[in-house]
């Protein structure tokens, strides 16, 4: 029997009482505060897996780790089970081997990496939100469509933002912007708007509604494109000064502090965490690695469509090479088990998917990190496994700096900073470092230059420390 067949819908959830035999199991639930409700539902999927088990001839005692990856396989390729009710496999499983079967290797397994990874991406996420190729332009989904009359504006402005190639982050935050200065102005003629409703929206932003001096900034640029390439009207001078940004420096950790938090991690995301401490990655740089871009003969990791639509080659961390390739063993399980099962897709970006046919089941194209799920996409109608959710990533991180107790806010750009400021440290120049980074400008690099102790100067020593 599998968990995905089996009739989950005939459990009552007013019927908790234990099946002959689950009377532990029952109570383990108690013990983890599991609701009345869903106690029937975990039952369910524990019988699932130890029927998977008697299917081939064994009992609880021999389940091995790799009973268990399969078993979440198969129930991820299933579309009837929803993320929370994919959370509630793992926790089922989990308790019947943890708790109650209480097995050697159960607690050293990565459940955290099933449970956070049944967030499967939304078909509005950046990865995969753009809309096939042929398709009209439309408004995005689930957002709140604008009046009638401005909607050829800003069909026309998503245009002008997909023919220059800008991410679909800042296709979202244009729109966002100019939608809100047309709705300021609803009953005005789109072409008689000009600049004083442009200084009035922006004031009333500074001042009645006192946003943050990038957000004046964000929308500012947003508006100016919008006038220059839409409506053909650049916008001249005006008095409405762009907000000054304020200084801050990056928060970074030192050698030690890293080291505690990813001991204090464990699992996919602990690689994950020491790759982009290793390596400099943004967050989504990481979890949108293929495996076409690990090198592992040179050393090197290419990072494909940076921030600035750029590619850059940073360096593949010797220490987790071992790990990283042991993991793709196990990933390319996976992709082979989705091939036979009829899946093995993934997204492919700038129409690829057109130009060639066959690359989106190659195993040279598969992320590197693939979520738990498979995610069927509405406007397609194409079932795929796309790559962790990043919140998953950023999740494990928070939890690992809380745990560790590090006094300061560390969240997954952190481990970028502290990659920054090590190598400085250690001697490397400045424009190695800025290529690393994918930095456009050295300026942006000289941030992480607030070290106190920079390679090539005398140490600074504090006034409280002189002698005499």
């Amino acid at each position: 029997m599998n968990v995905v067949n089996t009739p989950i819908e005939q459990a009552s959830t007013r019927d908790v009482t234990p099946p002959t035999g689950w009377q532990r199991y029952f109570d383990a639930l108690l013990d983890r505060n599991v609701p009345e409700g869903a106690r029937p539902w975990l039952v369910r999927h524990a019988q699932g897996f130890i029927s998977t088990l008697q299917d081939s001839g064994r009992g609880l005692k021999a389940a091995e780790p790799a009973d268990v990856s399969a078993f979440f396989s198969q129930a991820s390729r299933s579309g009837a089970l929803r993320d929370w009710q994919f959370r509630q496999c793992v926790q089922a499983i989990e308790v019947l081997l943890v708790d109650v079967g209480a097995l050697p290797w159960a607690s050293d397994f990565d459940w955290a990496y099933w449970r956070n990874a049944a967030k499967a991406l939304p078909s509005d996420h950046p990865t995969i939100a753009r809309q096939p190729q042929g398709l009209p332009v439309g408004h995005p989904e689930g957002a709140a469509s604008p009046p009638e009359v401005f909607a050829p504006l800003l069909d026309r402005l998503v245009e002008a933002i997909r023919v220059r190639q800008y991410s679909i982050r800042t296709e979202r935050t244009y729109r966002h912007w100019v939608e809100r200065l047309l709705r300021r102005f609803p009953d005005a003629d789109p072409q008689t708007l000009g600049i004083q409703e442009v200084e009035a929206f922006l004031s009333d932003l500074a001042v009645r509604r006192n946003v943050s001096p990038s957000t004046q900034n964000l929308a500012l640029t947003s508006l100016v494109f919008f006038f220059r390439e839409v409506l053909g009207r650049p916008l001249p001078n005006m008095d409405f000064a762009r907000a000054k940004r304020a200084k801050r420096l990056p928060v970074v950790m030192s050698r030690a502090e890293v080291a505690r938090l990813l001991d204090a991690m464990d699992g996919v995301y602990a690689l994950m965490a020491g790759l982009m401490y290793g390596t400099g990655m943004r967050l989504m740089e990481c979890v949108r690695l293929r495996v076409k871009d690990l090198d592992f003969s040179y050393g090197t990791i290419v990072v494909r469509d940076g921030k600035g639509n750029k590619d850059r080659v940073v360096p593949l961390p010797r220490r987790y090479a071992g790990a990283l390739k042991i993991h793709l063993g196990q990933v390319h399980a996976l992709h082979q088990d989705d091939l036979n099962a009829g899946f093995g897709q993934v997204h492919l970006p700038h129409a690829l998917a057109v130009k060639y046919p066959n690359a989106a089941a190659e195993w040279g194209w598969q992320y590197v990190f693939p979520s738990a799920r498979l995610s069927t996409d509405p406007r397609e109608a194409i079932t795929r496994r796309h790559h962790l959710h990043e919140n998953s990533l950023q999740r494990a991180i928070k939890k690992a700096a809380n745990e560790t107790g590090i006094p300061k806010q560390v969240n997954s750009h952190a481990l970028r900073h502290s990659f920054a400021t090590h190598l400085l440290e250690a001697g490397y120049d400045i424009r190695t470092v800025q290529e690393l980074l994918g930095h456009a400008d050295v300026s942006t690099t000289m941030v992480y230059t607030h070290v106190l102790n920079r390679p090539g100067l005398p140490p600074v020593v504090s006034p409280a420390d002189f002698e005499g």
